[in-house]
């Protein structure tokens, strides 16, 4: 089956936080939310779902916890148990839940950066000791950001209780590799710590890496991990509020569902089906849009190549692109030099611990962004 890629979608005509927070005259390559329509058979199950008129309390289907196994044993041979599985409304609630229910005030809650924005915040939001270690910046131009073992050892305290793990990473797009999970894993278990492995990203494998989900890869450690799925980034269904914490232990699955009850709400019932919908029958949409991604990416490869003073390492993963701008000329604040001389609206890398840079997401039809490129080359190519 074709699906369409291609065509615009005007998305201003519903509240959008996307393409409402900035002027009309602004290309909009921020927050990680596609421009694409969700699969047809998504958006036909939910016609038919609110064609019947009655939107009750709804709970999770045995069907939909049957068909993520399916999902998780075919894309990642990692046999997980229907009773493993925690649905709730998001993976942002998910990581501020297990601050809650793992930890107690004033323990550590540790983090890599750069990194997705709400990681940063868990700890502030739950009072929480909030700890970070920074990442191994390339050590040249086109090469990948590593993990830093000396960095992160030196970041952990007595107080240290849990790790908040992006895999892949966001925003670098790292599909981390088997010799550097096995670094988390050891620090882990040599230091008693708990990990919420946030794999949202792990359907937008770009390059030939595979992901491994860390609960899989190393079984002995599955006891200490919270994975956290959701079919919001691949199949572009993030406003339904729906993801799912797999949890093998029964103990840290107790704890973490006796945290949810009265914090969290029902899963929206149209979540429910949109996952459900996507996982048993979006596979064939879903490789129609990597391929479109890894067309974007090569194109903003192609831009980058010639400006001076911009470097990136190309995603492997995900549909965010991660430019630093540091020597670009630009100042303290690239984000919002391109936001006023290019109308292009890209994520400021301060938000993710990394002043200079900027993330841009490419997760758009290939002619608009080419769009937002050409205006980025008048200032960039400059």
């Amino acid at each position: 089956m074709l699906f369409d890629f291609a065509t615009s979608i005007d998305r201003r005509q519903y509240p959008s936080q996307k393409w409402q927070r900035y002027d009309e005259d602004v290309l909009p390559l921020w927050v990680a939310d596609m421009d694409f329509a969700s699969p047809p058979t998504v958006t036909e199950a939910l016609q038919a779902r609110v064609a019947h008129g009655v939107f009750g309390y709804g709970r999770t289907p045995d069907s939909l916890r049957q068909t993520l196994c399916e999902w998780s044993r075919r894309h990642y041979d990692w046999q997980i148990d229907p009773q493993w599985q925690l649905w709730l409304p998001g993976g942002v609630p998910a990581l501020h839940l297990a601050s809650l229910a793992l930890t107690e005030p004033g323990d550590g809650v540790l983090t890599v950066t750069p990194i997705y924005p709400p990681f940063l915040k868990v700890a502030d939001h739950t009072g929480r000791l909030a700890q970070t270690a920074e990442l191994a910046e390339p050590a040249s131009p086109g090469e990948p950001w590593q993990l830093d073992l000396e960095a992160l050892e030196a970041a952990i305290t007595p107080r240290t209780r849990l790790l908040l793990w992006c895999h892949p990473h966001n925003p670098t797009g790292r599909v981390w590799r088997r010799e550097e999970l096995a670094i988390v894993a050891e620090l882990a278990e040599r230091h008693d710590l708990l990990i919420v492995s946030d794999e949202l990203h792990c359907d937008l494998i770009l390059d030939d890496e595979p992901h491994r989900p860390l609960a899989a890869l190393f079984p002995e450690l599955a006891r200490r991990v919270i994975t956290l799925w959701a079919p919001s980034k691949t199949f572009n269904v993030a406003g339904l509020t729906c993801a799912c914490a797999v949890i093998s232990d029964a103990t840290l699955r107790k704890r973490f569902e006796q945290a949810m009850s009265g914090l969290m709400p029902s899963v929206n019932v149209l979540g429910l089906l949109a996952a459900e919908i996507a996982y048993a029958e979006g596979e064939s949409w879903r490789q129609a849009l990597l391929e479109v991604l890894r067309v974007n990416r090569d194109r903003i490869g192609e831009y980058v190549a010639r400006w001076p003073g911009v470097s990136w390492h190309a995603p492997e993963s995900t549909y965010l692109a991660w430019l630093d701008l540091r020597k670009a000329g630009l100042g303290e604040s690239p984000q919002q030099v391109l936001l006023e001389r290019a109308q292009v609206a890209l994520s400021d890398g301060t938000d993710f611990g990394a002043p200079g840079f900027v993330r841009l997401n490419f997760g758009t039809p290939t002619a608009q962004l080419e769009q937002a490129l050409q205006r980025l080359d008048q200032v960039l190519g400059k």
